[in-house]
């Protein structure tokens, strides 16, 4: 006799490897790694920073 085989949980399994799937693959796509994120934003502030102090008082 074989076993009984849960639909449900078939289906939900199947959906979820299929989520995690597309998740690597836009990751992939769209991701940036952490380093590039925190030297953007480091090079930002930066530039912010240089911007500042180069304005002039005009009072």
């Amino acid at each position: 006799m074989n076993n009984v085989t849960n639909l449900n949980q078939f289906r939900k399994h199947k959906a979820q490897v299929e989520k995690k799937v597309r998740a690597k693959s836009n990751s992939v796509k769209f991701g940036r790694a952490k380093d590039d994120k925190n030297g953007s934003l480091a090079e930002t502030a930066k530039s912010k920073a240089n911007l500042d102090n180069h304005k002039r008082d005009d009072t």
